[in-house]
């Protein structure tokens, strides 16, 4: 079919005329087989055959085609000759053309012809590991081919990769025993020294060997052959440095359980890791993960960490400006990707996915505006292109990958910081080429198939429901009814600060008093409150703080712009200057308030400047400067895992629905699934608002220290259940399922869930299970009722409890149709609602 003439004419509109002109017939349709190998793709083609015609004086020689795919032209012409060079084939001449490949880009074109030199032979097993070689070409890192291209050049590309990426693994774990000493760049120089780099390559050989498809290493081998590897290191290597090092690569070999080393089109080196490996000895003991991957590519390192087998997570981008900065983030990017994550798993509690999260640290230091993007839209290609790799389970990759796991991996993306729609949309599209079992829900806010947080403000609606219990709370005050002041960080232009604006005014309206608000720009004050009318045409117009019409400011206030020295030092200090009855930090910095500056946020006097901060941004303020306000000035604060969960829970909404609705079902019932999504969020936030509350008036300790162990106790009982629910009959599990059916928006329930159990993985349903049934015990009966319950009892009550809920409720229904005084019946059945089902268990 590709040299059908409809298909070589559209070919050929494609090409220059100079390509046309000087490609003789068979060159070109050789080529034109490599194009269509990898149009509307990122790989590479490759073809290596003997040039009859060019062959001289007993010398054979041979033409070498590739086809890049979005590769720098001068790049591809780099890599190819230098692997040439390195496998004994010099270039006589080369041609290189460029081909659009449409939406997609363009494709390199490369033809050489080459001959032998040094004893080099053109044999197929040379022409393989060329051809293998090249098609890695692309996608390896600097330091990769310094390494294997310029110090040593005897070792070859693939152990190569497995030592600079296990570098790579070691810089978090090992810095912190010693920063200096175990720098990324002294890691690696240590390692590949002349003295030592046989041991490195030693061990690159056991990797290779414990998953090579044909014959993977036993656990017996693996062992012994570690044994002797230690033994010679001990002896040979005096450097203690260099003996912790290698002896740590040893145990990345040991921990890891998947990897792709052996993908022959793969865009990038995965590992799935046992999350054991990345504790460090001097580090204080914490939770340790469910799942670690790390993707080791061409300038970027990656890490997504899961703290359950079914999670979910954003994926985020991070492009230091600097060499330094890049430095510094290398050796905190690990523990910047776990705190996010275990931050998820609190805030995932009421939804079937636990936390997770991907950062990916691209080097783009000294690129263009143009370069950047094309680096960072690469590293997401390559980034998910690798997970996908280690996950999905194919022919190809139960062929090619050894998986010393044994257990099927769930897991899905969501976009964060720098990830833009054309990358969702790639990823979205590959997760199904690749044979992703649901890959519309492989990764959220699809342009046209998610629902998008700042235009609806989903997380906003949550914030909101939690100002409102806390202002009841708190002050005694009761926003329908009583006038309040805010400050906020996050500009009118923002996500969360921006619908809270709208939300705010549509709640409560004259009653709320934007009294400070701040942002990139600037900040606007105004005790008297900010003027609604000017806010709200802000928000409307996505304008920034700085815009805000000095015109429409009441007497005292004032409108400062970062563009003088005065109004920067405003706008950072109105957080703490600036007096409110509540502060919601809806943007700005993590850790902008921490325990070294957090009594700037205390009067003269030691009072507050605010008596309530409830945390619509993510980590603005530390663990230890939370406790330290609640500490020093009773200062009550909402945490970010509690108020601002509603982001997550409608994108754990979008991943149902792409499971369970076309792209069509949704979009034409999307406004009433979105308004059902919202009723959910709502609901969500003040089940968990009035217990965050009712068990600090009851138990005592600060409010973060409460909504953790709430979190606790729900994802706890989750996990419990979890595991229960595999030794339930399936008749048992069946009657469960109407809590699931309950969980999702009515529409997307009622026209979908009779197929949940073709269209939706059986892991997923039994964490949606878990999850939807801890998340009704905690919230209904308490943190305490769960504890005190031992874990392997906890699924036999919840099923007794779920049935005597069902006894109390067709008692209600009798109740309300008694003929007694309707007080009398009111305070019955408030008291059957509130504890009828526990009481029935007989357990208090």
């Amino acid at each position: 079919p590709t040299f059908e003439r409809e298909n070589i004419i559209a070919y050929l509109e494609k090409c220059s005329e100079s390509y046309i002109t000087r490609s003789d017939p068979r060159r070109f349709l050789k080529q034109m087989q490599l194009f269509e190998k990898v149009t509307g793709t990122d790989g590479i083609a490759v073809d290596i055959e003997e040039s009859y015609l060019d062959s001289k004086h007993g010398e054979t020689q041979y033409w070498v085609d590739a086809a890049f795919a979005n590769t720098l032209p001068h790049f591809a012409l780099e890599q190819a000759t230098q692997l040439l060079f390195l496998h004994n084939f010099d270039v006589q001449r080369a041609h290189l053309d460029n081909v659009s490949d449409g939406d997609n880009g363009t494709i390199t074109l490369l033809r050489m012809l080459v001959s032998p030199v040094n004893g080099a032979r053109g044999d197929e097993a040379t022409f393989n590991l060329m051809k293998q070689e090249l098609k890695r070409s692309k996608w390896l890192t600097p330091a990769t081919m310094d390494l294997v291209y310029e110090q040593q050049p005897w070792m070859g590309v693939r152990r190569g990769e497995v030592i600079t990426a296990m570098c790579t693994i070691m810089h978090p774990i090992m810095s912190k025993e010693n920063a200096i000493a175990f720098s990324k760049g002294n890691i690696i120089e240590t390692v590949t020294k002349d003295r030592y780099v046989k041991h490195a390559a030693a061990i690159a050989d056991l990797f290779l060997d414990r998953f090579h498809p044909k014959g993977p290493l036993s656990e017996s081998e693996l062992e012994r052959r570690s044994d002797e590897l230690k033994k010679a290191i001990d002896s040979d290597v005096e450097d203690t440095n260099a003996q912790e090092l290698l002896f740590k690569m040893i145990d990345i070999v040991k921990h890891t359980l998947r990897t792709n080393i052996y993908m022959n089109n793969r865009y990038a080196l995965g590992f799935r890791l046992d999350p054991k490996i990345m504790v460090s000895s001097k580090e204080k003991p914490r939770d340790i993960p469910y799942g670690v991957f790390y993707i080791h590519g061409r300038r970027f390192d990656g890490y997504h960490v899961r703290f359950r087998d079914i999670a979910r997570g954003g994926l985020r981008l991070v492009t230091p400006s600097s060499p330094e900065q890049f430095s510094l983030e290398s050796a905190h990017q690990y523990d910047e990707c776990y705190g996010l994550a275990f931050a998820q798993q609190l805030k995932n509690k009421d939804i079937p996915e636990g936390g997770s999260k991907a950062v990916v640290l691209v080097d783009t230091i000294g690129l263009s505006k143009g370069g950047k993007d094309f680096v960072m839209r690469k590293s997401v290609k390559a980034f998910t292109d690798t997970i996908l790799d280690l996950v999905v389970d194919t022919e190809e990759t139960r062929k090619e990958i050894v998986d010393f796991h044994g257990k099927k991996e769930v897991l899905y993306l969501g976009p964060d910081e720098q990830v833009i729609p054309e990358d969702i949309n790639w990823v979205i599209q590959r997760a199904a080429k690749r044979g992703y079992d649901t890959p519309a829900a492989f990764m959220s806010s699809k342009p046209r198939a998610g629902i998008n947080h700042k235009q609806y403000g989903v997380t906003s609606e949550g914030v909101n429901v939690y100002l409102d219990v806390a202002l009841k709370h708190v002050l005694g005050k009761d926003p329908k009814q009583d006038s309040f002041t805010i400050k906020m960080t996050g500009g009118p232009d923002g996500d969360v600060a921006g619908n809270e604006l709208k939300i705010l005014h549509r709640e409560y309206g004259d009653n709320a008093k934007i009294v400070g608000i701040a942002d990139h720009s600037g900040c606007a004050e105004d005790p008297d409150g900010l003027n609604w009318d000017e806010l709200l045409r802000l928000v409307t117009f996505n304008l920034s703080i700085d815009h805000f019409d000095p015109a429409r400011l009441g007497p005292n206030g004032a409108v400062h712009k970062v563009d003088t020295e005065s109004g920067v030092k405003a706008r950072n200090s109105m957080h703490n200057r600036i007096e409110a009855d509540a502060f919601v930090p809806a943007g700005g910095r993590p850790n902008t308030i921490d325990v070294h500056n957090y009594r700037h946020f205390l009067k003269a006097d030691g009072t507050p400047s605010a008596p309530l901060i409830v945390e619509g941004a993510n980590l603005f303020v530390t663990d230890e400067a939370r406790q330290a306000l609640f500490d020093d000035a009773g200062i009550a604060i909402v945490k970010d895992s509690s108020a601002n969960k509603c982001g997550v829970i409608t994108s754990s909404y979008e991943i149902c629905s792409a499971m369970l609705l076309s792209e069509e079902e949704f979009f034409e019932n999307k406004d009433q699934i979105v308004k059902e999504v919202l009723d959910k969020l709502r609901q969500l936030a003040r089940m968990e608002a009035e217990l965050l509350f009712r068990e600090f008036e009851h138990y005592g300790g600060s409010l973060p220290q409460v909504s953790k162990v709430i979190s606790d106790a729900v994802n706890s009982a989750t996990d419990a259940l979890a595991i229960a629910l595999e030794t339930f009959s399936e008749q048992d599990r069946e009657k469960l399922l109407p809590l699931f059916r309950d969980h999702l928006p009515k529409t997307m329930a009622d026209m979908a869930f009779d197929h949940v159990r073709e269209r939706v993985p059986e892991q997923y349903i039994r964490n949606a299970i878990a999850s939807c049934l801890a998340s009704k015990l905690v919230y209904k009966e308490g943190t305490k009722f769960v504890e005190t319950l031992p874990k392997q009892k906890l699924a036999a009550v919840a099923l007794r409890y779920l049935e005597k809920e069902h006894e109390v409720a067709v008692l209600k229904e009798a109740l309300e149709g008694t003929a007694m005084p309707e007080e009398e019946k009111k305070s019955i059945l408030k008291l059957l609602d509130a504890g009828g089902a526990r009481t029935a268990l007989g357990i208090f």
